[in-house]
């Protein structure tokens, strides 16, 4: 990578070197609005959620069927909600349009035994169409000891590491959005032993470009388990079933600002936008975007250098709502984007009710709807 320097506000650092995001506007064909000036007012009675289990992370998907289909992690409210490396459950929903409210239809990746790589736990989901066939990205994980309970919900720190650290991202494979999901023997791709993505893979974040019909995949990992920084990584596929190369040795986002080790970035949702990839990205500190866990906005040619547009804020934990109050919400946590005919329409993120931060009285799925057109 060639070596360069830029200043903006602070000096970021990317790969461990000294490198220059090249500022870019991040205009599009149909819309050139900065990407944060395009949310609407957010739908009260939008989403997804459920009085009696935690949801997380979503995914949305126009079906064959012409109604939207969500993908989501749920898990008992009743075991706590630090139980979601044991016990969260990839399920679908469904609604009529973007906003919903999604209804839950079935579980669609649910335990299947300690002896399969993913057989105790599995969240996270990312939904794709690849040709024909839908494609569902998750990571999953296994233990040897007891699924916590409600009834015996302990779960000691080295019992939550071992789950952790079993993290692998897998993908399933349908012909339709109803079904049956195929889901593969193995990971497609694992963590190297001596790298900066030694421990694990986790939170798919995939595109298909559709002009060369690979798939683009990023994901996230660390060197020492869960301690920071937790980076990102890319690799590509010409095929679901892989094999997935790794595009770079070196993380594909790494900042760096004065006094500080790192300032993480993390949960990239990713699209093809017909002639580049776009990303939103959680600012996990605010030290890029200017809010903590606020995101950001960027772009690249080839999904291995990534550039800051000029508008670098791509939303904010403030939200207003359609009733005309507004809300500073506890998290946004793995921003997903609905794309339709290039643009995208809706945006989604999980997020919760408490007084502190991952202290929640509950979280769910919330949408807010999009302007298409140029402002």
């Amino acid at each position: 990578m060639k070596r360069r320097t830029f200043f903006r506000n602070s000096v970021y650092l990317i790969t461990g070197v000294l490198a220059l995001l090249t500022l870019g506007s991040c205009a599009e064909k149909k819309v050139d609005t900065p990407f944060i000036d395009r949310f609407l007012p957010a739908p009260k009675d939008g989403g997804f959620q459920d009085p009696n289990y935690w949801i997380w992370g979503s995914s949305v998907i126009k079906g064959e069927d012409g109604k939207y289909h969500m993908f989501a992690s749920r898990w008992p409210k009743a075991v706590g909600f630090g139980k979601w490396v044991t016990n969260s459950e990839v399920v679908h929903a469904i609604a009529d349009t973007p906003v919903g409210p999604y209804k839950m239809l079935d579980v669609v990746l649910p335990v299947r035994g300690n002896e399969y790589w993913d057989g105790m736990c599995t969240h996270n989901p990312r939904v794709v169409k690849y040709g024909d066939q839908y494609l569902l990205y998750y990571f999953g994980t296994t233990y040897d000891f007891d699924q916590p309970t409600p009834e015996n919900k302990a779960l000691p720190g080295e019992n939550w590491e071992k789950a952790w650290m079993n993290k692998r991202i897998g993908v399933a494979i349908s012909n339709s959005v109803y079904g049956p999901w195929k889901r593969l023997d193995k990971p497609v791709i694992e963590p190297r032993s001596g790298h900066w993505d030694a421990s694990i893979t986790s939170n798919p974040a995939p595109v298909v470009n559709e002009k060369t019909g690979e798939i683009l995949l990023m994901y996230k990992s660390s060197a020492e388990g869960s301690k920071p920084p937790l980076l990102l990584g890319v690799a590509k596929a010409t095929s679901p079933e892989g094999p997935y190369e790794r595009l770079s040795e070196e993380p594909i986002f790494r900042f760096e600002t004065p006094g500080k080790e790192h300032v993480d970035v993390e949960d990239p949702y990713v699209w093809w936008t017909g002639t580049r990839y776009e990303a939103v990205l959680k600012d996990r500190s605010g030290e890029i975007c200017g809010e903590e866990g606020g995101g950001i906005h960027v772009w690249s040619n080839d999904g291995i250098q990534w550039n800051l547009c000029d508008d670098v804020k791509a939303y904010s934990r403030k939200v207003l709502w359609d009733d005309g109050t507004t809300t500073y919400q506890n998290h946004f946590e793995r921003p997903f984007l609905l794309i339709e005919d290039g643009v995208p329409t809706h945006f989604f993120a999980a997020t919760g009710n408490g007084d502190k931060a991952w202290s929640f009285d509950k979280t769910w799925n919330m949408v807010i709807p999009l302007a298409t057109e140029s402002k």
